[in-house]
């Protein structure tokens, strides 16, 4: 078995892992052996193959050599190449440190990752402003919601929301940023209509920055487009490659990477950008309802 390294020593530990299991997997699929022979050949059970070629656990050098061994991976460029995404694979970046892992699900700790990583970014939301898109005062308001989040849960997260725009849009190589809303989203008034005037604004202005492109579904689409609940297909530099991610009520949903899942929502994607809103009347809408939300307008005009 041999393979190329596409981004080396740049890779995520997300990315690195995810890498490191499809080859493993893929000499396990070379060698024609099943997860029950590979976990027989090695005395491991078979939830731990399993867990490793998901990626839901880091492999330890003594285990990554073992199974190598096993599977007759011996090309020392191989082997070193698969070391060192084990190696990159157990490292901790800003997303992973004591101060923020414990407010932090794995699945968002990986969508930080790959939003590092990628090359265009479709995001679905029928009911909020992207997290990565909003201003401090929406996501404090859309946070301070859940009262189930601890204080200290909710003050954490809203930092990593704010880190994670600035990371992903002054990066000299970012992605396109493809964002679909259900129009009912720039009509609710997260936090008031102050600060949800201050959102549209915000915005805006990176939609004529070129920064993002925004489409608005209408509302007579909405019953059916809500079906779909929210969700982001992330590309990643590969070929075929991609991941889609789902924030759901209680937890996120884990990410997915297998080829028909991504597909199915990149075709769930398409088919709402077509019957959506061209960018250019989007943007109208969403100038349109800034302008009525602003405190300018709703406040009383001197002497009247």
């Amino acid at each position: 078995m041999s393979v190329t390294d596409p981004l080396g020593a740049t890779d995520s530990p997300a990315a690195a892992r995810r890498r490191l299991r499809f080859a493993l997997r893929n000499a396990r699929d070379e060698k024609g052996k099943t997860q029950a022979e590979v976990a027989a050949g090695l005395e491991w059970s078979v939830s731990k193959i399993n867990r490793i070629e998901n990626g839901e656990v880091t492999i330890s050098p003594t285990d990554l050599r073992a199974l190598m061994e096993l599977l007759g991976v011996t090309e020392p460029a191989t082997v070193e190449l698969l070391t060192g995404y084990a190696r990159a694979a157990r490292r901790r970046g800003w997303w992973d440190g004591p101060e923020v892992r414990p407010h932090l699900t794995q699945a968002m700790r990986q969508l930080i990752q790959y939003e590092a990583e990628a090359t265009a970014i479709r995001c679905f939301q029928p009911t909020l402003i992207p997290g990565a898109l909003q201003t401090a005062e929406y996501a404090r308001a859309v946070l301070d919601f859940w009262s189930e989040l601890s204080e200290e849960t909710r003050a954490t997260r809203q930092v990593i929301r704010a880190e994670r725009g600035r990371r992903l849009f002054d990066r000299p190589d970012r992605p396109l940023y493809l964002v679909l809303l259900d129009a009912s989203v720039v009509q609710r008034q997260v936090g008031g209509p102050e600060v949800m005037a201050e959102q549209l604004r915000s915005v805006l202005a990176m939609i004529r920055a070129g920064t993002i492109t925004v489409r608005l579904v209408p509302m007579i689409h909405g019953a059916m487009i809500g079906q779909a609940g929210n969700f982001t297909v992330i590309d990643l530099p590969e070929d075929e490659n991609a991941v889609v991610y789902r924030e759901m009520l209680i937890d996120d949903d884990h990410v997915r990477d297998d080829a028909e899942t991504v597909e199915r929502y990149r075709r769930v994607f398409e088919q709402m950008w077509d019957v959506a809103l061209d960018p250019d009347e989007s943007a109208t809408v969403i100038d349109g309802n800034a302008a009525t939300m602003s405190p300018s307008i709703l406040r009383p005009r001197p002497g009247s």
